[in-house]
């Protein structure tokens, strides 16, 4: 998803200007709005991310089927992660994206049921449960707590394998690399 930022290819910060710029937002059927939790109003994804980074607010990414798909891949997962994205949790990763998250340190998850996508609404708060125990095929769960006050626990793969893992603990491959 490099877009018209390729020609600032070095340039990270400059570069996450496009995250996720080019996709639908499901509820409200428009490209690059999402709902800001913090203002209340409809803003451009990149520079919602930047809001909640601003306040400290990790946040995750809620995709559908061949999420990263057509993208630059490499970008497409150092966007995300420079912005403050923790995880991404999606129906299904395209080719080696879901790769590439985990060498950048993301957590990259998708939905042991796919139909639990529909779960989500979009003033959800959530949060993902199991990591303090994450280990290759360990139980990880999305705990989802919806503005009415009820909440579902939706169980998610765990595909990761040991050293996916230490990437994910050491912050991306590069710093499992440099501690070597």
């Amino acid at each position: 998803m490099a877009g018209p930022w390729l020609k600032y290819r070095g340039h990270l910060d400059n570069i996450s200007n496009n995250m996720l710029i080019g996709a639908t937002n499901v509820f409200n059927e428009e490209t690059n709005s999402v709902l800001n939790q913090i203002s209340g109003t409809y803003d451009a994804v990149p520079k919602t991310a930047r809001a909640y980074k601003q306040e400290r607010i990790d946040t995750l990414v809620i995709g559908d089927e061949n999420y990263g798909e057509g993208s630059s891949r490499e970008h497409a997962a150092m966007e995300p992660r420079h912005l403050g994205v923790r995880a991404i949790v999606t129906k299904s990763f395209a080719r080696i994206h879901e790769t590439n998250l985990k060498k950048q340190g993301m957590l990259a998850f998708t939905f042991q049921g796919p139909k639990d996508y529909d779960k989500i609404q979009e003033t959800d708060i959530c949060a993902i449960v199991g990591l303090t125990t994450f280990s290759p095929g360990s139980e990880i769960s999305l705990v989802v707590h919806h503005a009415s006050g009820s909440s579902d626990i939706i169980p998610l793969n765990n595909t990761y394998n040991t050293a996916q893992i230490e990437w994910f603990k050491a912050g991306s491959a590069l710093n499992v690399i440099r501690n070597s």
